[in-house]
């Protein structure tokens, strides 16, 4: 026990002094005298500069810092940024590596490094695959019918099998490392034969269920390498319903599994939120008001400064208000004659808002379309045009409605201004263009007219059905 319990104290002494060294990676180029060497590191899949130096005449070079590099696939960026290297950093952080460009794969070697000596075999088995590879790629490119291209599919799926033989064996002789924590997450789940009484959608709801069993997301070790990055695109992108409220329950759960890791949580919700503030799809805004209330209004996001914190919940707090189904905001606005329009008064089947003005080049083209679709369809089906202007001046404006003849919209604008339509509308550009049912509640937002006419035929579809 005596003899184990100093075992045990060395290499805990270990340990802390290599914590203590931080990380050292010796780097030997052969055929360099000198240049820049760079240290990237994964995140996601874009790469960042991790660090930097010189090789010198003897074609050594030495990355150093006091602080461990936090674990993932690092590039070893060669000099002229021509040329890398993937190199795995993890608990062990100081060992050398030996780099002859004329094959990165098969005349690289490494020192004092277990992790890499790993993902050095697995690289040199998949080279060593590739010609095969290359061969089923030209008999594919030269298959003349679909009969060729299934008689090639068996040797795809013999080389794939391959492929994760390895990774497995890998896995199971290796567990704990880090190429086995990367294998083990690129796994996907393997659905069972249906059980009996269960519908067509038990493949879906099996392999979303346990999509994320084999990714560690209680540790940091994914975060620096593409395949977390993959994982969540697939995800949100495939397996996830494409509503508002079903993203916000399948975002929590999944926050809700990284809560053991701060680098995992952050980078999560992150991307998370970005992801859904810059969707291009209508109605994803409402998964940015939701993380940003939910976690970032609360304080979690804890690397941002005050500063950045502040204008993402600014950002929210913009958007809250004009979410698809909210009740639209009221509108006290005044017409050509100066007269009052109030958005609430107005009755109609359908609103189109539309918020505009007379000097942008888009909106030039977007309102005479919107009024050509009015007039051909719009109008018949109890459509109701309410124009806002928002820049230009009042001579810009009439003669703008004069020359398209906008006869039948409701033109207004905010002279005063007292509404606040720019913050309660989110107008800071134009056209801004909203869908409003019988009850002012926002059905659709920023489309263009193709997409509105889609909607307005729908939502009249509904309404007559709804009447029958």
């Amino acid at each position: 026990m005596r003899k184990i319990f100093f075992l045990l104290l060395a290499a805990l002494t270990i340990q802390l002094h290599l914590h203590a060294q931080g990380y050292q990676l010796t780097v030997k180029l052969k055929n360099y005298t000198s240049g820049k060497l760079f240290l990237a590191n994964y995140m996601g899949r874009t790469t960042y500069l991790a660090d930097s130096t010189e090789v010198n005449a003897a074609g050594e070079a030495v990355l150093k810092g006091k602080t461990p590099l936090l674990p993932g696939i690092y590039l070893i960026v060669l000099p002229g940024k021509e040329k890398y290297l993937e190199t795995l950093i993890d608990k062990q952080q100081v060992f050398a590596v030996t780099i002859d460009t004329t094959d990165l794969v098969n005349k690289t070697v490494y020192k004092n490094s277990a992790d890499n000596d790993l993902f050095l075999a697995y690289n040199k088995f998949i080279y060593q695959l590739e010609s095969q590879a290359a061969a089923i790629t030209e008999q594919l490119k030269n298959a003349h019918t679909a009969a060729d291209s299934a008689s090639i599919a068996p040797q795809q799926q013999a080389l794939g099998k391959k492929v994760q033989e390895y990774r497995n064996d890998l896995i199971t002789k290796h567990p704990g490392t880090l190429l086995a924590t990367i294998f083990k997450a690129m796994k996907e789940p393997e659905i069972p034969q249906k059980p009996a009484g269960e519908d067509s959608s038990f493949a879906y709801r099996y392999f979303k269920a346990h999509y994320w069993d084999e990714v560690d997301l209680a540790s940091d070790r994914l975060v620096r390498t593409p395949v977390l990055e993959g994982k969540l695109k697939k995800y949100f992108a495939q397996l996830v319903v494409n509503m508002p409220d079903s993203i916000n329950a399948d975002c929590d759960a999944l926050i809700a599994m990284t809560r053991k890791s701060k680098e995992t949580f952050k980078y999560v919700l992150w991307w998370l939120t970005y992801n859904y503030e810059s969707s291009p799809y209508m109605g994803m805004d409402g998964v940015f008001v939701h993380l940003v209330e939910k976690y970032y209004v609360p304080g979690e996001a804890f690397w941002l400064n005050a500063e950045q914190l502040n204008k993402i919940v600014n950002r929210a707090y913009t958007l809250a208000p004009n979410l698809i189904g909210q009740q639209a905001a009221p509108l006290e606005l005044k017409d050509t004659a100066s007269k009052p329009v109030s958005l609430y008064k107005t009755q109609a089947k359908f609103t189109v808002l539309v918020f505009w003005d007379p000097t942008c080049g888009h909106c030039k083209t977007e309102v005479p379309r919107l009024d050509s679709a009015y007039k051909a369809s719009w109008k018949n089906k109890g459509v109701t045009m309410i124009g806002v202007k928002t820049e230009g001046s009042r001579e810009e404006w009439l003669s703008f409605i004069k020359e398209h003849k906008l006869n039948g919209w409701i033109h207004a604008s905010d002279p005063e201004p007292a509404s606040n339509y720019r913050r309660l509308y989110d107008v800071y550009s134009t056209p801004v263009v909203y869908l409003l049912d019988e009850k002012k509640k926002i059905v659709a937002k920023r489309l263009a007219v193709e997409q509105l006419n889609e909607f307005i035929d729908r939502s009249a579809g509904k309404n007559a059905a709804a009447r029958l």
